[in-house]
């Protein structure tokens, strides 16, 4: 519980810090008000990369707003990009703090509620956790395919060694990694995988699926809900990671978008308030080609066409 917390107020810490000194400028040098030119995005790590890229290639396209629609205003286009974890993210667009939260998991219905009726998402991607072990640990070549309920052991706890899972394979501890505990894939894995169960305390947190996926590519006996997206960029270069099928499932764009692959998730970002025309200038930018490209560039699989 200490350890949830203290990954709850670092990430708080994290995106606020950001957001706080958040502000613009004219071409006069004078500072603009938060309206005129400025939009804040706080949450999700998978969705961070995403909207950071689009937000400075946006901002070395165009520089003013009045350069993408002469109606806008004749200030500097400035967004500000912080991560901090999906729940962070709804909390900063329920407080103000930031003008959308970065999601990566459904946006529950009590958060809804509390972002009002003016309530909006918009889903940029689909993502997927991968059950993933390092490419280099024998299971890779002995097995492509763990059960729910074998993996839901694992992350438990119960099963503690490799040749637990398979006698073949050596005595050696299992090392479980996830994300820590305010990221949107630990809602997801919990209510996918491990229902009533509790994650092994010796389970070690990961700030980032980026994170995540680098503790076990560089661990032999690792494992870890990795996501879809950060899986396929870790083995860009070279495999490093083996993902293994879910009841018989492989994580693929066709299976997850068919929803045959369960372990999956929406990648989006929401508010509560009306959407401003300098907003909806950007968010037309991530819905663009362009946008449709950079989520692909990072591994997920656009929700929209291009």
């Amino acid at each position: 519980m200490k350890k949830k917390l203290f990954a709850i107020l670092l990430a708080v810490v994290m995106c606020m810090g950001m957001l706080a000194g958040c502000g613009s400028s004219s071409n006069d040098g004078a500072t603009t008000t938060k309206g005129e030119g400025t939009i804040m995005f706080c949450g999700s790590t998978s969705l961070y990369p995403i909207i950071s890229s689009l937000a400075s290639s946006f901002t070395d396209e165009y520089e003013t707003w009045n350069n993408v629609n002469s109606k806008l205003p004749e200030a500097n286009i400035s967004i500000y990009v912080a991560p901090g974890g999906s729940g962070v993210g709804v909390s900063a667009a329920e407080e103000g703090t930031a003008d959308f939260g970065m999601v990566a998991r459904q946006v529950k219905d009590e958060e809804k509620a509390a972002l009002g009726d003016g309530y909006k998402e918009f889903i940029v991607a689909r993502d997927a956790l991968t059950v993933s072990v390092n490419a280099a640990n024998p299971i890779a070549s002995k097995m492509d395919n763990m059960d729910t309920e074998t993996i839901r052991k694992i992350f438990a706890g119960e099963i503690t060694k490799w040749n637990e899972v398979d006698e073949s394979l050596p005595a050696e501890t299992i090392n479980v990694y996830i994300r820590d505990l305010s990221g949107g894939a630990y809602e997801v894995f919990q209510k996918a995988v491990m229902g009533e169960s509790t994650i092994t305390e010796s389970a070690t947190q990961s700030a980032s699926m980026t994170e995540l996926a680098t503790n076990v590519a560089n661990d032999p006996n690792g494992i870890g809900y990795v996501g879809f997206g950060a899986y396929n960029k870790a083995n860009e270069a070279s495999k490093v990671l083996f993902a293994m099928k879910v009841d018989g499932i492989e994580a693929n764009e066709e299976t997850i978008l068919s929803g045959d692959y369960t372990v999956q998730r929406p990648v989006l970002f929401c508010t509560g308030n009306e959407i401003t025309d300098i907003q909806q200038a950007f968010i037309d930018y991530v819905f663009s080609e362009v946008g449709y490209n950079v989520v692909e560039e990072n591994g997920y699989i656009p929700a929209f066409s291009k």
